[in-house]
């Protein structure tokens, strides 16, 4: 395992990084290749959603950011190449429709960082994992209205990222759902995990729509907006693979009907327990033509074994994998604790497998 010390010289020496090309989905459409050159591309990276302290980066990356820096010197060194970032509406939009110039200019210098790193960033948006951070006014929107913000708020981070090859994509939102059947909901927001809420609805009240038919109108609008101003990135949603719970479930936002606009699957996998062969089998419900990225993955519920069994099982298939760096060196976790402890294990096996899987190991040798 890499010491401290050393990773901050290898990425010290990585500053002068190339220029990144851009990533786009393979001709074929069956994975991902560098523009131009044609080369194979496996992300294989970290959600940097919160630091140690459990603070999101926008709470610390205007007065902190030599902090942001070491963090993403540690991720590279560590053997990422895809950083996902979350970004909250809240922090993002003074009003409905006039974003925050100050902050839209620190995204630009996280874009610099990135280049200069040799990092590409997922921009996760929309987020409202802070209830504090909610502006009023936001909450007390109706389902169009907030739409339209929501609009707003990708045509600004769009017009922010749009020519620059270090934006992998842009992710609508993290794990966003629908009202099912009649019931009309009260709560934008669907329950708390660790103080952040990370699950959000899109709509309160079906009016009569089926899920399928709010999820392709909001995928459009969101969609659209990008496009109006950044034709080239490509574009995904997040999602809860239901079919870890209800067997029988289908892909909701990327199905046929309202994924057309999004470029390839996301998905967020924590397998369990003696339960490796049932998490295999909803992986495929998400097989739709499209590359296919777990976008979220750590051994909560598992150990380090079973998850490095399901990742290699599921390289026939899955296109990349993201998983979590906290601002935590390896080294520097504290053992004795069980989070530390899993942690440390998560990073070791991240590292120890980062140039397996960047290359394309055994996910290239199966397609071929």
């Amino acid at each position: 395992m890499i010491p401290r010390c050393l990773l901050l010289l290898l990425a010290v020496a990585s500053v002068e990084a190339a220029p990144l090309p851009r990533i786009r989905v393979s001709p074929d459409g069956k994975h991902f290749v560098a523009k131009g050159s044609g080369q194979s591309f496996v992300p294989w990276g970290f959600n940097y959603d919160h630091d140690a302290k459990g603070r999101l980066i926008e709470d610390y990356w205007h007065n902190e950011w030599p902090a942001v820096v070491g963090d993403f010197e540690e991720m590279k060194a560590l053997g990422a190449n895809v950083v996902r970032v979350h970004l909250q509406l809240g922090k993002f939009m003074r009003t409905a429709d006039q974003p925050d110039p100050k902050t839209l200019e620190r995204l630009a210098r996280l874009i610099d960082l990135a280049g200069e790193k040799g990092l590409y960033l997922d921009l996760t948006g929309l987020g409202c994992y802070h209830a504090k951070d909610i502006p009023a006014w936001y909450d007390a929107l109706h389902e169009k209205q907030r739409w339209a913000v929501q609009a707003s708020f990708w045509k600004a981070v769009a017009e922010t990222a749009k020519g620059r090859p270090e934006i992998f994509c842009y992710d609508l939102m993290n794990e966003p759902i629908v009202p099912g059947g009649e019931k009309v909901e009260t709560e934008w927001l669907a329950g708390e995990l660790g103080g952040k809420h990370f699950v959000q609805r899109i709509a309160l009240d079906p009016a009569g729509r089926k899920p399928v038919e709010i999820a392709r109108d909001w995928v459009r609008q969101m969609s659209d907006s990008i496009r109006a101003v950044d034709p080239d990135t490509m574009i995904t949603v997040g999602v809860i693979p239901w079919a870890t719970v209800f067997p029988n479930a289908k892909p909701l936002f990327h199905s046929p009907e309202a994924g057309k606009p999004l470029d390839f699957v996301s998905v967020h996998f924590y397998p369990e327990r003696g339960r490796i062969d049932e998490a295999l089998k909803a992986l495929a419900v998400y097989e739709v033509g499209k590359p296919l990225v777990i976008e979220e993955i750590f051994p909560l519920k598992c150990d380090i074994g079973e998850l490095e069994r399901f990742i290699d099982r599921s390289s026939a298939t899955v296109d990349g994998w993201v998983g979590f760096y906290w601002g935590t060196p390896p080294d520097q976790l504290d053992t004795k604790e069980m989070s530390g402890a899993i942690t440390r294990g998560w990073l070791e096996y991240f590292q120890t497998n980062a140039a397996r899987m960047k290359a394309g190991g055994r996910l290239m040798e199966k397609r071929e």
